[in-house]
């Protein structure tokens, strides 16, 4: 197996309790098994029972009881405002393109296809380099899936 630290429980959104931290971006975040390096340069293992989505401030328990918190990196992403923007959150999540929801606009990764049909709708697009943290699955499962994956399941 290995001598380095296992992690093997994750406590959700418990911000603050830990003595270190690593830094993931989106695709980073969903693991099950990993060796990750923290903050403060101490090495360990993820080893979870199933796949699982982390979120920025979720912590991993170490088998000593240390605890290390995750946070979002900040990755590029394209900021998406518009006067419609349900419409355009509508357009995004019918592409099965993960989106981070707020108040007046919506995050979403790079993507030239996706700007362009965006733009095309009439919203306004902006490049920034900013954590992305989008929402999760449907039924709570913290992971939308590219649209490749769900084909088999409907026809569009």
């Amino acid at each position: 197996m290995t001598d380095l630290p296992l992690a093997q429980k994750l406590h959700r959104h418990s911000h603050g309790a830990a003595e270190a931290f690593v830094t993931l971006d989106y695709d980073g975040r969903f693991l099950r098994r990993k060796r990750l390096v923290t903050s403060g340069g101490w090495a360990f293992v993820v080893d979870l029972e199933q796949t699982t989505s982390l979120n920025h401030g979720d912590t991993l328990e170490l088998a000593d009881g240390r605890r290390v918190e995750i946070r979002a990196a900040a990755e590029d992403v394209l900021i998406v405002t518009g006067a419609s923007l349900h419409r355009l959150a509508w357009h995004i999540g019918n592409r099965h393109t993960p989106c981070q929801i707020e108040a007046a606009r919506l995050v979403i990764q790079r993507d030239g296809v996706i700007r362009h049909m965006l733009e095309h709708l009439g919203a306004t697009v902006t490049e920034a380099v900013e954590p992305f943290t989008p929402e999760g699955g449907a039924y709570g499962h913290g992971r939308t899936h590219s649209h490749e994956h769900v084909a088999t399941a409907h026809a569009h």
